[in-house]
């Protein structure tokens, strides 16, 4: 007696509309992050300005890498995402970056909320993905363990001992 199944047997994985949901989500907030980092980048003045404007580089390829993993996990399961600037700006929980050049010490604590933000948007999701699909959840456990990484770097600049 044969095991094999056939073709008509085998299905891939598909995300459910709550997936899809939560997983936009995450992608809206993480390309705001990465658009709020750059604003940050171009207009932050003031003492240890390389270091910070040096380090807000590095939270944009981190967020911009981090929302093409999202975007192409969705098509992976046959979600269509949506990183279109009305979607991302009509969507985003990330709280609203202010205009103008700010100083180091501001923008450190900015930014370090901004990817606070994200990473709440990710631990809200996180159990409800993890339910559906673990290895999703995984992607998201790398990228919380790397937002938090690089919040403490950045807030680290305005601690006193």
């Amino acid at each position: 007696m044969s095991t094999r199944r056939i073709e008509t047997e085998i299905q891939g994985f598909h995300a459910t509309p709550q997936l899809s949901t939560h997983l936009q989500q995450v992608l809206v907030d993480l390309i705001e992050l990465g658009l709020q980092g750059k604003q940050a980048h171009w207009n932050v003045v003031g003492t240890n300005f390389r270091d910070l404007h040096l380090q807000l580089d590095e939270l944009v390829d981190f967020a911009r890498t981090g929302s093409d993993t999202i975007a192409e996990r969705m098509r992976a399961l046959d979600a269509v995402p949506d990183g279109r600037s009305d979607s991302v700006s009509a969507t985003t929980t990330v709280p609203e970056f202010p205009a103008y050049e700010r100083n180091t010490t501001e923008v450190v604590d900015l930014v370090t909320t901004r990817i606070y933000a994200v990473v709440d948007t990710m631990r809200s999701v996180h159990d409800a993905v993890d339910a559906e699909d673990p290895s999703t959840a995984d992607i998201l456990h790398q990228l919380i363990d790397g937002l938090e990484k690089l919040a403490w770097l950045i807030k680290s600049e305005n601690g006193k001992v």
